[in-house]
């Protein structure tokens, strides 16, 4: 069930861009971490207080069709916004990597399956590691996948 609402672009100018210029290209555009060249995704879900649609992209971590969502913040002391939004909603996401988004339904991973997909994180985006040193809380992993495959 694709998300309807009003759209709160997010306050920081850059992903205001990011985000419209690589929905705009269908994934064409816009679909690096800044000047890393480091590949990104956007993820769509409903605000948990205000209920406005929140966008914002993410470091591409995918293995076998699946996603992994890491509330990093750059290794600040507490969760990004969109991970309590998450919390709040798991079904009420939109995935896109590439031209079409899909429905996606998500899930906080703990133990093993956390400590597998946090390495892939780190691979795809090394500077993940040093964030975790960086914080005293353990970084939350969300995985994602296709709500029609779920």
């Amino acid at each position: 069930m694709p998300l309807t609402g009003e759209y709160e672009p997010s306050p920081a100018q850059w992903v205001r861009d990011q985000v419209a210029e690589y929905e705009r290209s269908g994934g064409t555009r816009a679909n690096t971490l800044r000047d890393t060249g480091l590949p990104i995704v956007v993820l769509t879900a409903r605000g948990a207080r205000s209920g406005k649609i929140r966008k914002f992209a993410l470091m591409r971590v995918e293995h076998d069709g699946e996603y992994a969502l890491v509330a990093s913040k750059g290794g600040a002391p507490d969760n990004p916004q969109w991970y309590w939004n998450i919390k709040a909603d798991p079904s009420a996401l939109v995935l896109q990597d590439g031209p079409e988004p899909f429905d996606a339904v998500a899930r906080e991973v703990t133990g093993e399956e956390k400590a597998e997909w946090w390495a892939r994180a780190v691979a795809a985006y090394p500077p993940y590691a040093e964030y975790q040193e960086k914080t005293a809380r353990a970084i939350p992993v969300f995985v994602a996948r296709r709500a029609d495959s779920a």
